[in-house]
């Protein structure tokens, strides 16, 4: 356990009040354990509520506080409540924020804690992007792939090709197919819309389609960056539709998913990539009788291949209650529950179980569409380096956003990436 530092006036407050730091026993003797929840959409903030409640129910001597976290500013707020002694027990987060509070020693190794049965259906591949040298800080239960969500009507009357999961369009064939409907759909409107506030994680994940990985870590552990002609396939293309075809607008590149919803409806734009989970926005925000259909992401040289970074649970170094803390996890991530789970948030679960469900895979919104794209979803690049998140504020978001927007050229996107953003890693590596 890290030792933390106490103001002194809290320390009188604590010996005035009677209690301890860490104090986490309610006069009844039961145990009280904080889960901090980053859930925002209602459906998924009431399933995370309804889970809790049911565990009191069934649990008197250990007794769940839910704690409502934001995903906007979680990073700071766990930097401030770990470097205080206020972390929760219970932490909500996503994997490629954990490296840090991994190697810092803030986060509890799971290994010992957690249950076969959960270990044994979440697969290999999504236990990769929660291991951090030779522990495990995270459970990843929840995933989202980025799909295309198209307007049905425009791509069936233009003719076009729609693709499947089984016959996916390349980035080339994209391209030309977003000339093609951006011509016939006449002046004012564009083929696809880049909704690209945050354009870090957009360009990395879909780059592993191309065989584009950006990282590369040395025998030694090491991390550097190199841009290669994989990883130039995706920001390329998106730089092509912006600037040289106009088959996509410059006005939302600086936008979120959200943003676009209005421009989509309208029919100023056939097809906007999204987040999976954007999903149940569109159903309840969309029009009536307006048609819209869940597309694959293009494929590239690596096929359907995505990075994700999924939704995970940790469970504080500094908690008492760690055993409690993971039979809570384990309770919340049974089947039936992470089912509920990934409905209420419109996401994808990765234990084995949970994705065989049949109102995972069925067509209506999209849900089959996703559930065929699990197998192919991979640690997102970034994944333990360390470092990542000032390499991504600071380097690479102006750097992909001057270049989306025309500022810069592709030359000048690399070496920044490369240069820049090794100096910023390296210092995250001295030994």
């Amino acid at each position: 356990m890290r030792r933390r530092t106490l103001a002194l006036t809290a320390a009188l407050a604590l010996l005035l009040t009677g209690c301890t730091a860490g104090d986490d026993t309610s006069r009844d003797g039961a145990v009280r354990l904080r889960f901090q929840s980053l859930a925002w959409q209602k459906e998924s903030v009431d399933a995370n509520r309804e889970l809790v409640r049911e565990w009191n129910a069934a649990h008197p001597d250990v007794q769940i506080d839910y704690v409502q976290g934001s995903w906007d500013s979680v990073h700071d707020q766990l930097l401030t409540s770990f470097e205080g002694g206020e972390a929760p027990d219970i932490i909500h987060d996503a994997s490629d924020d954990l490296a840090d509070f991994a190697y810092g020693g803030d986060l509890a190794d799971l290994r010992p804690l957690l249950p076969e049965r959960l270990r044994a259906d979440i697969p290999a591949r999504s236990w990769e992007t929660t291991t951090f040298g030779e522990g495990v800080y995270g459970v990843p239960f929840l995933q989202e792939p980025r799909v295309i969500i198209a307007n049905r009507k425009i791509l069936e009357d233009s003719g076009v090709r729609l693709p499947t999961p089984a016959e996916p369009w390349t980035w080339t064939e994209f391209r030309r197919i977003t000339q093609d409907l951006t011509r016939a759909m006449g002046p004012g409107r564009h083929a696809v819309a880049w909704p690209l506030k945050e354009p870090v994680s957009v360009s990395l994940n879909l780059g592993l389609s191309a065989g584009g990985q950006l990282f590369h870590r040395a025998a030694d552990g090491r991390v550097t960056v190199r841009f290669t002609e994989a990883d130039a396939v995706v920001p390329g293309t998106i730089h092509d539709q912006v600037v040289t075809d106009r088959t996509a607008p410059r006005t939302t590149l600086g936008s979120g998913g959200s943003d676009t919803l209005p421009g989509f409806f309208a029919g100023k734009y056939a097809m906007v990539p999204l987040g999976f989970a954007y999903r149940q926005q569109i159903a309840q925000q969309a029009p009536e009788g307006f048609a819209w259909t869940v597309l694959p992401a293009p494929a590239g040289d690596a096929g359907l291949t995505q990075g994700v970074s999924p939704q995970t649970l940790s469970i504080a170094e500094d908690s008492p209650h760690k055993k409690e803390a993971a039979a809570f996890l384990d309770f919340l991530l049974r089947p039936e529950n992470t089912v509920r789970l990934a409905r209420g948030d419109w996401m994808l679960p990765t234990g084995t179980t949970a994705l065989a469900d049949p109102s995972l895979r069925t067509d209506r919104d999209g849900w089959a569409t996703g559930a065929a794209l699990a197998e192919r979803l991979r640690p997102a690049p970034a994944q333990s380096v360390r470092g990542y998140p000032e390499w991504k504020d600071k380097v690479a978001t102006p750097a992909f956003q001057e270049y989306y927007s025309g500022a810069i050229d592709g030359a000048e996107l690399a070496r920044r990436l490369v240069e820049d953003g090794n100096r910023v890693l390296a210092r995250y590596q001295r030994k």
